[in-house]
C-alpha cells in the first residue's frame, strides 16, 4: 500500500473510532502515530517527532489566547452580566409577540460578544432564559430550540475560539477575521429574532408578551449593561483599532471582566477557584484535540495526500463555485456527528490548500477571510443539527421535561435560517469583507 494510499485510509479508521466514542483527541493522536509508523515502516521517526512536536505546538504565544477567552467567558458566567442582559432584552422586545423568545436571542448576542463560546453562551443563557419562557407560556421546543441557536452566537459574534484557531491554522490576522465575522454573527441574531417572530404569528407556542415598559425605564435597564459594552468596546476596539494586539486583548478582556464580576457580587474566592479550574479544563480538553490534529496533520503530510488533493481538484477543470458548495455540504454533514473544534482542526489543513488554488475572483487573503467566515457558520449550524449538535443536549437536559424530539423539530426553521444566511454569504462576499476592507 502506497503512503497516499494509508492517507486516504486513515479517514474511514478515525471516523470509525470516533464512532466508537473514542475521544477525538485521542482518535487523532491514534490513527496519527499508526499512520507514521505505517508510512515510515519504522516507530523510530515518529518517536522523534513526538519528542518536538508539543513543545512546538504549545510553545506559539498564538495559543496564550484560548485560556485567556476562556477564563473571560468564566467570569461573565458567575459575574451576573447574563442577566442584565436578558432584562434589558426583556424590556425592549418582550413586549412582542414572541418577545420574550427574541430576548433571550438579544440576550446571547451580547453575552456572545464577551465569551467565545457557544457551549458557554447557551449554558448560561438558559439558566437565566429557561424559567422566564416557561412562565410566559413558551412551548418547550421553540423555548429550547431558541436557547440552542442562540448558543451559538456566542462563536459566531468576536471573539471566537474557533476563529483564533482558523486563524492561526490558516497563517491569517486575527483582528481581520474578527472584523470579517462581526456582521455575519449580527446577520444570525436578526435571522433567529425573525424565525421567532415568524412561528409566533403562523403556529404560536411563543408564550405571552410582557408588559410594555415606558422607553424612560427601558433606558435604565439598558443602562446596567454597562459592563458589557466597555468590556466589548476594549476587546474588539482595541483590536480594531491596533491598540492592542488580540492576545493583549484577551487579557485586558479577562481582567476586565473578573473586576466586572467582583464589583457585581459574583465573585468570590471559592468562585474564582471555580473558573480557573474549569478554564484548564476547558483547555486542556481543547489542547488535547489540537496535539492530536498536529500528529494527524503531520502524518498526512508525510503521505502528501492534501497536495495531491489539492492538484486533482484543479486538474478536473471543476467550477469553483461547484467545489465550495460540495464542501460546505460535507461540513454540515460532518457536523451531525463530531464537534466544531475537531472539524476545524482536520479539515482545514487539507481542504483549505485545495481551494485556496481556485478563482474565486478574490486575493487569497480575501479567500482565506471570507472562507474562515464560511466555514465558522457551517460549523456552527453543526452545533444545533441533529443528532449530535451539542447545543440540543446542553439546553434540553437544562429543560429536564421537554421531550428531545421536540427540541429537535423546535431548533429546524433556525437551521434553516442558517443555511439561508450561508447562501447569502457565499454569493454576496462582501457581507463578510466590507467591514475589513473599509477598516484596513
Amino acid at each position: 500500500m502506497t503512503a497516499l494510499e494509508i492517507g486516504v485510509w486513515s479517514f474511514p479508521v478515525l471516523l470509525l473510532l470516533i464512532f466508537l466514542r473514542v475521544p477525538i483527541g485521542v482518535a487523532m493522536l491514534a490513527v496519527g502515530i499508526g499512520g507514521s509508523m505505517a508510512v515510515n515502516g519504522s516507530p523510530a521517526m515518529m518517536l522523534a517527532q513526538l519528542k518536538h512536536l508539543p513543545y512546538g505546538t504549545f510553545s506559539s504565544y498564538s495559543f496564550s489566547i484560548i485560556p485567556l477567552f476562556l477564563l473571560m467567558g468564566q467570569f461573565a458566567t458567575v459575574g451576573g452580566l447574563s442577566t442584565a442582559l436578558f432584562r434589558a432584552a426583556a424590556a425592549w422586545l418582550g413586549h412582542r409577540p414572541g418577545g420574550v423568545a427574541m430576548a433571550s436571542i438579544g440576550a446571547c448576542a451580547g453575552f456572545g460578544a464577551i465569551c467565545g463560546s457557544s457551549l458557554a453562551t447557551a449554558a448560561t443563557m438558559g439558566q437565566v432564559a429557561l424559567p422566564e419562557l416557561r412562565r410566559y407560556g413558551c412551548s418547550g421546543g421553540l423555548a429550547t430550540g431558541a436557547l440552542a441557536a442562540g448558543g451559538t452566537l456566542g462563536i459566531l459574534i468576536p471573539p471566537s475560539v474557533i476563529l483564533v484557531i482558523y486563524a492561526i491554522l490558516t497563517e491569517q490576522n486575527i483582528a481581520k477575521l474578527f472584523s470579517a465575522a462581526l456582521l455575519p454573527g449580527l446577520l444570525a441574531a436578526a435571522g433567529y429574532i425573525l424565525v421567532i417572530a415568524v412561528v409566533a404569528r403562523v403556529s404560536g407556542g411563543a408564550g405571552a408578551p410582557t408588559p410594555r415598559l415606558p422607553y424612560r425605564e427601558r433606558l435604565q435597564v439598558l443602562a446596567r449593561t454597562w459592563p458589557v459594552l466597555v468590556i466589548f468596546t476594549l476587546v474588539i476596539g482595541g483590536i480594531y483599532t491596533g491598540v492592542f494586539t488580540p492576545t493583549e486583548a484577551a487579557a485586558v478582556g479577562a481582567g476586565a471582566t473578573g473586576l466586572a464580576a467582583l464589583l457585581n457580587g459574583g465573585l468570590d474566592r471559592a468562585r474564582l477557584k471555580d473558573c480557573l479550574l474549569a478554564t484548564m479544563s476547558s483547555t486542556g480538553m481543547i489542547f488535547l484535540i489540537i496535539l492530536g490534529a498536529a500528529v494527524f496533520n503531520t502524518f498526512l503530510a508525510t503521505t502528501r495526500l492534501p497536495q495531491e488533493l489539492s492538484a486533482f481538484v484543479t486538474a478536473q477543470g471543476l467550477d469553483p463555485w461547484l467545489v465550495l458548495a460540495v464542501v460546505l455540504v460535507l461540513y454540515l454533514l460532518f457536523g451531525c456527528v463530531m464537534d466544531s473544534l475537531s472539524m476545524v482542526l482536520l479539515t482545514v489543513p487539507i481542504l483549505f490548500p485545495a481551494l485556496s488554488a481556485l478563482d474565486f475572483g478574490l486575493t487569497p487573503e480575501e479567500f482565506a477571510l471570507w472562507f474562515g467566515v464560511l466555514v465558522l457558520i457551517v460549523v456552527e449550524v453543526g452545533l444545533i443539527t441533529p443528532p449530535v449538535g451539542l447545543n440540543l443536549f446542553v439546553i434540553n437536559a437544562m429543560a429536564g421535561d421537554v421531550p428531545i424530539g421536540d427540541t429537535y423539530r423546535g431548533v429546524m426553521p433556525f437551521v434553516l435560517s442558517d443555511l439561508v444566511r450561508v447562501a447569502l454569504l457565499v454569493l454576496l462576499p462582501s457581507l463578510s469583507l466590507g467591514l475589513v476592507r473599509l477598516l484596513y
